[in-house]
């Protein structure tokens, strides 16, 4: 991207570039490498966008015989794509724009005639470029933060099918298979693994309001009262829920979830996650796991990452209880919500503010000392006056205000830090921070950071490419790969002050023991952070990006 992209360019202009790749591990038989990802430059933040996603897309990708499709341009019409290991073909799509994801997917199988394919499409919200629209596989999965369906679709494009019978060469293909085999029987050795079997993502509404670190109220809260309604166990009670695995794993994380009984009777998805039962469920107090699972159908239906969503979402309920708007919005107003998501995903009314993000509504709105996000994007469901590393994480990302550039809450609720420890923090954050650098460099799962550590990271770098890397060898690489990004993000104008997260995390404490995270505690760990980095006090890497 810092060699294609000029500096400046407007995310959505033709001379923004789409890329879309796979891993060097990924059709290999190595577990959890069934993920592509999407990287561009960022209409919601302006910075580095990168977002991947599971399912049934990537051995498809790979199979065409190219690691990468780099997009550049706008097409004069509106087209699908059509690539595999002979052509690359531009077909109409004037049928299909304006259709779901759901019928624009089903569409595009229809006219290229084989189920042997991956396909991506982008919904009505990519369409309208909307900010935060995302880009969607086998229905369900989402390439889902920092907006890159805006960007396929300033491009005129609808979706791209990929498909091929190329074979992709590893460097000790015998070793491969040993190691799949025995990672089919260890990974029953991991309780992490059992637990995603058993309860997914969902089973972290109860972790997190125990903790008193789960949004709600848009943030001023950290517990949802009756939040068991909305729990993973209830979830399991009073649906048809079956475990559900992306192509080559192990661990079957997502739920197949049905609706047997009431108003959406008959309503099936892969879902919901554990972040849109937050970003809905808590932030907008919605209490009724029906109500969610709908939302969460509409969003992926209209093409909208539910994170973003949910916060918006919240963040106009807040602007009507203010005054700020004339609709009429209450917290747990499902039709409301309902409307609203409408309106964003073709910009009309109150939602044609919401579209550009929050920082823009914000702005328009007069509510910036309000609006809960880092660098244009908002949090997920992990306060950080609680889980402080998640305040360095939020703060430093370079996608914004993200959880999975580390995932470090899990090192706090874990016990391997404790939450509120300051001292020492960033060296165990930068550990979880490079080896998942490399998880997202390979492709692999984020799920199997409990499964991947160093050495089997290096394990499956040798086997699959040749390379012999130790540890310190891997940390180099991780921390390049950390110091080009942040390159491309200072030439695209970060700076220090943008390191940082809402003042409201600063001043307004939640829980029983008033939870509360200090300015001169995240600037402590910035300092720490930025050190061991090798980074300047302004946190500009000292070498260059072709180090």
């Amino acid at each position: 991207m810092h060699r294609l992209n000029e500096a400046g360019v407007d995310p959505l202009s033709p001379e923004n570039h789409l890329i879309i790749t796979t891993g060097p591990v990924n059709d290999t038989g190595i577990w959890g490498s069934s993920r592509y990802g999407v990287i561009t430059k960022s209409p919601l933040t302006g910075y580095l966008s990168h977002s991947y996603s599971g399912g049934h897309v990537a051995e498809h990708i790979g199979r065409t015989g190219y690691d990468a499709i780099v997009i550049k341009g706008r097409s004069p019409e509106l087209v699908y794509l059509e690539i595999n290991d002979r052509d690359v073909l531009f077909r109409d799509a004037g049928d299909i724009w304006g259709t779901d994801t759901y019928k624009a997917e089903d569409y595009i199988y229809e006219k290229i005639g084989r189920k042997d394919a991956g396909i991506i499409v982008i919904g009505p919200a990519g369409e309208r470029l909307v900010r935060f629209a995302n880009i969607t596989n086998n229905r369900w999965r989402c390439a889902g933060r920092t907006g890159v369906g805006a960007v396929m679709g300033s491009k005129n494009i609808k979706g791209i099918a990929f498909y091929g019978s190329q074979k992709r060469v590893v460097a000790y293909p015998d070793d491969v298979m040993k190691f799949h085999n025995e990672w089919k029987k260890r990974v029953n050795d991991f309780p992490a693994a059992q637990v995603y079997k058993r309860i997914g993502t969902p089973g972290l509404v109860s972790i997190i309001n125990h903790f008193e670190a789960f949004p709600a109220r848009y943030w001023y809260d950290g517990r949802l009262e009756g939040w068991e309604s909305i729990s993973g166990e209830t979830l399991h009670e009073d649906f048809s829920v079956k475990p559900r695995a992306c192509h080559m794993c192990l661990l079957a994380c997502s739920r197949m979830t049905k609706i047997e009984k009431g108003r959406y009777a008959g309503l099936k998805l892969e879902g919901p996650e554990y972040e849109t039962i937050y970003a809905f469920g808590g932030l907008c107090l919605i209490k009724s796991l029906d109500d969610i699972i709908f939302l969460n159908d509409l969003c992926d239906r209209l093409g909208l990452d539910t994170i973003s969503a949910g916060n918006l979402c919240a963040f106009a309920i807040e602007a009507s209880k203010k005054g700020r708007i004339r609709d009429k919005l209450e917290y747990g107003d499902v039709e409301g919500i309902i409307k609203l998501l409408h309106e964003i995903a073709v910009r009309e009314g109150t939602g044609a503010v919401l579209a550009d993000g929050i920082v823009s509504a914000a702005k328009t709105w007069d509510m910036e000392d309000v609006a809960i996000h880092v660098k244009g994007m908002e949090p997920a469901g992990y306060d950080p006056r609680y889980f402080k590393g998640m305040g360095l994480a939020y703060a430093t990302s370079d996608r914004g205000a993200c959880h999975l550039r580390s995932t470090f809450f899990r090192a706090e609720a874990s016990g391997i830090i404790a939450p509120d420890k300051i001292e020492g923090k960033a060296e165990i954050f930068i550990d979880f921070e490079d080896r998942l650098n490399l998880h997202d460099s390979l492709i692999v799962c984020r799920f199997y950071r409990d499964l991947y550590g160093w050495d089997e990271l290096a394990r499956i770098i040798r086997i699959t490419t040749g390379m012999d890397l130790k540890k310190q060898g891997l940390m180099e690489i991780a921390s390049h790969i950390q110091d080009a990004t942040r390159l491309f993000n200072i030439r695209e104008g970060m700076t220090r002050k943008d390191d940082s997260l809402p003042a409201r995390f600063f001043r307004e404490p939640i829980g029983s023991n008033k939870n509360l995270i200090k300015e001169e505690e995240l600037e402590y760990m910035k300092d720490d952070y930025y050190r061991l980095r090798g980074w300047d006090s302004l946190g500009i890497p000292k070498k260059g990006i072709e180090q």
